[in-house]
Order: C-alpha cells, then sequence, then structure tokens
C-alpha cells in the first residue's frame, strides 16, 4: 500500500570535511623530453670501491675508512676480491613466495597526481551523464592534467585565447608541432577541461571555506510510495535500446585500471573520431509534461515554469532548469544525471591510499625465473642477456612517467631469511656437511649478512630482539621493472645489500645531508599526495624522476650492481631502484658506533611526526652502558656523548614535570614491557627511561615532552615512572667516560 511523506527540499552544500591543498610545483612536460621525446638523463656515477684481501676482512672497519668519501653519495658499491663467492644456500625446490603486483605508472608521484586528476574528471563527467574521451596527438595520450595545470598558470582558458598562446602552452607540453597541436589543445581544453575549470571556480569557496547559504525556497513535495526510487513522480530511466547504447566505448582499451572512473576513460585520437552525442539523446531528460509534476521547483529560481527543461538529479532528486546550472545545459546528458552538490560530494573525495596488492599465485624459483625472462624478452624482442642496461634505464623512466603504460612487473620482497633460509650459508647449511671447512669459512665470515648486524662493533648487537629486516636479512627476487621505492632506513640506519646472482639491480641515492631537500621536493612536486597521506614516504610505495630532483639541485648518484657486488646505503640517504632482470638479493641493516648521534636525531623527528619507533633509542644506549666494558674506547666515547644528552634533557623535563605539580613517582623496569604497551600515547615514542601516567587510565602513558596532553585530569593525579633516578646517571656517566679515555691513554 502506498503511503504519502512530506519532504522539504532546500539546496545546501555540505560542511567541508578536508582543507584546500595547497599549490605545488609544477613541472613542465617539456623539460624531460626532447624533440617531443621522453628521454631519462642519467645521474652520475656513485663511488665503487675495491678492497683488497686484507681491507676485506672487517667489514665495518672498511667501511668506516670510505666513509668520508661514500657517504657524500649516499650510496656506494663494493666489489670483494676475485676469490670472494659464498655458496647460494637457499633451498632452491622448496622455496616459493607469493610477489606484489606493482604497476609501473602508479609507482611514480607526478604521474600518480594526473591518473588521480583524471579519475576527478572522469568522475565529474560521468556523473553528468558522459564519459571522457582521452585525447592522443603526435602518438601519445594527452596529458590532461598538465594542459590544465598550463592553462591555469597562463592565465586561464579566455585568456589564453585572447592572447593567443596555445603555441607556447603546446611547446610547454612538449609538443612538436607547435600551432597546430595547440588547436588540437584548444578544442580539447574547451570540451573535456573548462567546463570542470569554471564549474571548480564556482564552488571552490563553498567546498573549502564556510558555505555559502543560498536564500532558496523550501517546498512540501508529497511523494507517492513508500521509498524516493519506486515513485512514479521519478523520471524513467533509460530504455533498454538506451541501455545498449550506454557502453558504446572500449571495454577493454590499452589504459586498463582498476579504478571504475579510469576504466571509463577511452582514448582517441584527434578528428572525426571526436563525434559529439546522437540527437535520439536530447529530449531523453526532459520531465513528461503532466499536471502532477508542477509540484516540483527548481532549486535554483524557486519556480516550477519550463518543466520540459527541468532536470531531476539521480543521486538526491532535486529538480533544477537546466539554464539554471553552474554551467547551463543547452541540451540533456546522455545517462545518469547529478546536480552540482552531489557532482561536490563525488570530487572531492580523496583520493584512496595507495598500496601494492599481492599477486593471486606463488612461485617457485623457477616459476618465478621462466615468467621473467619470458616477460622481457618478449618486451625487448631480444634475448633478455642482449638488453643493454642503458636501453632498460630509459625505458623504465618512460613507462612510469607514462598515463597510458598498463606495464606491471611483479616483485618478491621482504622474504624473511627466518621463513626461507638465507641465501649465505648459516648453521643449517652444515647438516651433513659438518667437515665441510669450505661452508664453515663463509658462515662465519664477517662479509656475511647473518653476521653484520651482531659484530662486536656493531650498535645493532646490543639489541637482544630479532628485528626481522634490521637485523635478520630479508631477501628480494626480482624481474624486469621491479621496483624498490624511494625510502631511508629505520632510525636513520646503514644498510648493505649483497646480490647474489641474476641481472643487475640499478640504484639511485641521495646523500643523508640532502634528505630534507629531498623531501621538500617531494612534497612540492606533488602537494596533493602528501595532502591525503603525509606519511607518504614512510609507505615505500612512491618513485619520482631522479631528473626532476636535480633540477631542483639535490644531488643524485646511481650505480648497476652486478652479481657478487654489495651496495652500501649510508645514514637518512633517500634511494630507490629498480631490477633489470631476474635476480636474487639479500639485505640487512647495520650501525656502526658513528651512528649513535644521528640515531637520536632520528628519534627526535620520529616524534616530531607521531611515528613508531622500531626499538628504544635510550633503552639501546643504557644497554651500551652497562656494558660498555666490551666496548671500542671510540665507541664508548660516543655513547658518553649520547647519553650525557638525555641526561640534560631529563633533568629539565623532570624539573618541569614536578613544579607542574606532579608528586607521586614509581620505579618501572620498561624493558619487560612489551613497546606497544610502553609508547607515549603522543608521539608514539617507545618509552624507557620515563614516562607519565595518570590514574583516569593508568595503561596510557606520555613522555615528558607531553605529559601535560595526556589528558584533562590535574597534575596531582599524575605519575611519575622512571627506570633511572637523577643519582643514578652521573656513575654511569663516570664508568663510561672511563672507557672512552682509554683512546687517549693509549
Amino acid at each position: 500500500m502506498s503511503v504519502k511523506r512530506d519532504v522539504k527540499c532546500k539546496l545546501e552544500i555540505d560542511e567541508p570535511k578536508q582543507k584546500e591543498c595547497p599549490e605545488g610545483k609544477f613541472i613542465d612536460p617539456v623539460s624531460l623530453m626532447e624533440k617531443g621525446k621522453f628521454v631519462f638523463k642519467v645521474p652520475p656515477e656513485a663511488p665503487v670501491f675495491e678492497p683488497t684481501a686484507e681491507e676485506f676482512k672487517d667489514p665495518l672497519k672498511y667501511i668506516a675508512k670510505i666513509r668520508s668519501v661514500a657517504q657524500e653519495h649516499g650510496i656506494c658499491k663494493i666489489k670483494p676480491p676475485s676469490n670472494w663467492h659464498p655458496p647460494f644456500c637457499v633451498d632452491v625446490d622448496n622455496f616459493k613466495f607469493t610477489p606484489r603486483i606493482q604497476k609501473l605508472n602508479e609507482l611514480d608521484a607526478s604521474t600518480r597526481v594526473k591518473l588521480n586528476f583524471l579519475e576527478k574528471i572522469a568522475k565529474y563527467w560521468h556523473l553528468q551523464g558522459i564519459r571522457i574521451k582521452i585525447p592522443v596527438l603526435e602518438q601519445r595520450a594527452v596529458d590532461l592534467y598538465s594542459l590544465y595545470k598550463i592553462v591555469e598558470f597562463e592565465g586561464g582558458f579566455d585568456e589564453v585565447c585572447l592572447a593567443k598562446k596555445w603555441g607556447k602552452v603546446a611547446s610547454r607540453m612538449g609538443y612538436v608541432c607547435e600551432k597546430t597541436s595547440g588547436t588540437v589543445l584548444k578544442s580539447h581544453h574547451e570540451r573535456w577541461l573548462n567546463p570542470f575549470s569554471l564549474f571548480h571556480a564556482t564552488i571552490k569557496d563553498e567546498i573549502y571555506n564556510k558555505p555559502i547559504k543560498r536564500e532558496s525556497k523550501v517546498v512540501n513535495i508529497k511523494e507517492e510510495g513508500s521509498s524516493v526510487s519506486n515513485s512514479p513522480t521519478k523520471r524513467a530511466r533509460l530504455s533498454p535500446d538506451d541501455e545498449n547504447e550506454s557502453d558504446d566505448y572500449i571495454k577493454d582499451p590499452f589504459y586498463l585500471m582498476e579504478n571504475k572512473e579510469l576504466r571509463k576513460l577511452q582514448f582517441f585520437g584527434a578528428g572525426p573520431k571526436m563525434a559529439g552525442f546522437s540527437s535520439k539523446y536530447s529530449k531523453k531528460r526532459s520531465k513528461p509534461a503532466v499536471d502532477y509534476l508542477d509540484k516540483y521547483y527548481c532549486q535554483k529560481c524557486g519556480s516550477g515554469k519550463s518543466e520540459e527543461t527541468i532536470l531531476i538529479c539521480d543521486g538526491c532528486d532535486l529538480s533544477f532548469h537546466m539554464q539554471c546550472l553552474i554551467i547551463p545545459l543547452t541540451s540533456v546528458p546522455k545517462g545518469e544525471w547529478r546536480c552540482h552538490k552531489c557532482v561536490i560530494n563525488e570530487v572531492i573525495k580523496p583520493s584512496d591510499a595507495f598500496g601494492f596488492e599481492q599477486a593471486q599465485r606463488e612461485y617457485t624459483l623457477q616459476q618465478f625465473g621462466e615468467m621473467a625472462d619470458q616477460f622481457k624478452s618478449k618486451y625487448f624482442n631480444m634475448p633478455v642477456h642482449l638488453v643493454p642496461t642503458k636501453k632498460v634505464e630509459q625505458e623504465y623512466w618512460k613507462i612510469v612517467s607514462s598515463i597510458d603504460s598498463t606495464v606491471i612487473a611483479e616483485y618478491g620482497a621482504d622474504l624473511h631469511t627466518m621463513d626461507h633460509g638465507s641465501g649465505f650459508p648459516t648453521g643449517l647449511a652444515l647438516c651433513g656437511n659438518e667437515d665441510n671447512t669450505f661452508y664453515k669459512s663463509y658462515i662465519e665470515d664477517r662479509w656475511n649478512l647473518n653476521n653484520i648486524p651482531i659484530l662486536k662493533d656493531s650498535v645493532l648487537s646490543f639489541i637482544n630482539a630479532d628485528i626481522s629486516g634490521m637485523k635478520i636479512p630479508w631477501m628480494y627476487v626480482g624481474m624486469c621493472f621491479s621496483t624498490f621505492c624511494w625510502h631511508n632506513e629505520d632510525h636513520w640506519s646503514y644498510s648493505i645489500n649483497y646480490l647474489h646472482w641474476g641481472e643487475p639491480k640499478t640504484w639511485y641515492g641521495v646523500p643523508g645531508a640532502y634528505a630534507e631537500a629531498f623531501e621538500e621536493v617531494m612534497k612540492e612536486t606533488t602537494p596533493e599526495l602528501f595532502h591525503s597521506q603525509p606519511d607518504l614516504l614512510h609507505q615505500l610505495v612512491t618513485i619520482l624522476n631522479p631528473n626532476i630532483l636535480m633540477k631542483a639541485n639535490v644531488p643524485i648518484y646511481r650505480t648497476d650492481q652486478n652479481a657478487g657486488e654489495f651496495v652500501v646505503t649510508f645514514p637518512r640517504s633517500y634511494h630507490t631502484g629498480f631490477n633489470q632482470g631476474y635476480n636474487f638479493a639479500e639485505a640487512v641493516n647495520f650501525a656502526p658506533a658513528d651512528w649513535i648521534s644521528i640515531g637520536r636525531e632520528c628519534v627526535n623527528h620520529y616524534s616530531s611526526l607521531k611515528r613508531i619507533c622500531v626499538f628504544s633509542h635510550d633503552e639501546l644506549i643504557c644497554k651500551m652502558v652497562n656494558s660498555c666494558d666490551d666496548l671500542a674506547p671510540k665507541a664508548a666515547e660516543l655513547v658518553y656523548d649520547d647519553l650525557n644528552e638525555m641526561v640534560k634533557f631529563e633533568r629539565v623535563q623532570r624539573k618541569a614535570l614536578l613544579d607542574w605539580g606532579v608528586t607521586e613517582a614509581d620505579f618501572v623496569e620498561f624493558e619487560h614491557q612489551v613497546d606497544d604497551l610502553r609508547q607515549c600515547m603522543v608521539c608514539n615514542t617507545t618509552l624507557y627511561v620515563s614516562a607519565v601516567s595518570c590514574s583516569c587510565d593508568p595503561k596510557r602513558l606520555a613522555c615528558l615532552r607531553h605529559f601535560k596532553q595526556l589528558c584533562d585530569c590535574p597534575a596531582q593525579m599524575h605519575v611519575f615512572k622512571y627506570r633511572y633516578t637523577l643519582d643514578e646517571f652521573p656513575p654511569l656517566l663516570r664508568k663510561v667516560k672511563a672507557k672512552a679515555e682509554q683512546a687517549y691513554d693509549d
């Protein structure tokens, strides 16, 4: 039985839920091109070191020797002596893994911004019943994002037309035939981008600032039926013939994307393929002239006249005259249509956070190798071993910068040696071969990546926990184009990577001293990504063309790591790269004593970002102090300096806590608590030396920087928790100082 209900209709824009994204530095496409073609300018080479057999005996000592030169480049390559050949010990027959799927052009930050823009444009037109078509000009898809930004920079569509700047626009986009291409670009902008630009400019204040309250007539509407979708007053949907016609676009274009809006994009060339819509749709949207529809009123002008020009929104059922819309329509749009309120609410939605998906199948090494070799030989149309590394490098950066690329790579990344066994010999490799002196020598070898983190002079040896990926190596099975994205190491530690076998791995590095400059360029170039995902660089899912960084005066160095070679990355050095083909690598972190000071700087930086630590830096230093007899004098000196800084901080902050009014204190052995239960609830720092809690919720803790943000309770309800009293620190300082002074005595 149908019922009647009263509906009050009033057009208001939803309250904004996000701040406007800041403008970034736009990179003209022509800056990465020569004669209309993409060109990657190869960065200078990182240093390569070839230690003698004597120098090679102690990795930490040798890396300390080359550090002054190598760290200026962020990365370096080390070639072992010619007689150093550790056996590969992975059980090849039983080694199975599931790789990650990498859609290459989605990895690049600039390209991802362009794809996100295309998604918004596609969504904008789709909600108005139109499927956008991406044009092709000079044999490449038109970069609508760049076209939009360049025209905006040049003063907007009208100004570019008035000043006849379309040739300049074409030039900035890297087109050779500036005059012809400019004319075509003008038509594409006028067709697809200018309406969106006008729309965005009109509703910008309503999105980001206080919504403008429109004076509009409140209309009571009697609706038949219990649901809007079943209302007889709702205009008719597409007829069966119309539904068939609605699929008249390429169902499986070469531009394959998982995003449902981007799937609807169609690429076509300039000219006759830009046919308009058939006139058979021109009246489909008009409301039938029947008496009961006079109850509907245009939400803009409040009038119910000219019913034949009234459209009903498929999203909210509000009615508008076509001529009253922000961008007036002269004909009825094809398919579904949304009013500008609904379009706003859809278009301003931020893009989903980007991440990798796992492949649907599991591989053995042989299966993955067959797939990888087949892919590369087919892609380059030649045997894999004949493809020059420079050719692969040029093609890689061309792929990741192309909006219409469909190349997908698979990468067996972060494979735990605890699960799969190490590529280097371990005690397990001796089972049944106890007398094999060859295996034994490499099990105990200091360059064995299972040993480097726990060598006597390595700071990480004082961490009891087996931190997978940091103290315990991870392995990587690569194929052509598989990528490791820009990142620096946890706690800004060193890392070392060994390529067991296979085709080269190409690396790019930024010196640690330029880390902040690197981050600034990344954020300025693609602010849209960081606006929605501030911790993007911590996710290891984003690359940026080194040429863009180099143009911003961020130094970049590269190297090709061949089988049997090491690559070392230095503290805070950002690095990225890709595999030239099928290969197998292994990597781990390490931290000599010279890392200690930058390690503390890193923890303070993590605190400002609210990033969770992998371990407690304070706890590590205190363990080293308590075991200072095992430290080398130089290491003891660096520990003393760091401990002294920690004590100064504790004195100042504990006094502030006391002055605030906290009187109760408890001794706590934080090392016996799991890390997740001893984090500052404000900055996520792992607590060890001190903390503050409150009786309102004793499980919640704060560090001494943020104790006032723990809760709103008075100071008297708070409790100071400590691992060491201030009186315990001076003896510790004297103890480690005495060890450090042995260096000068010697």
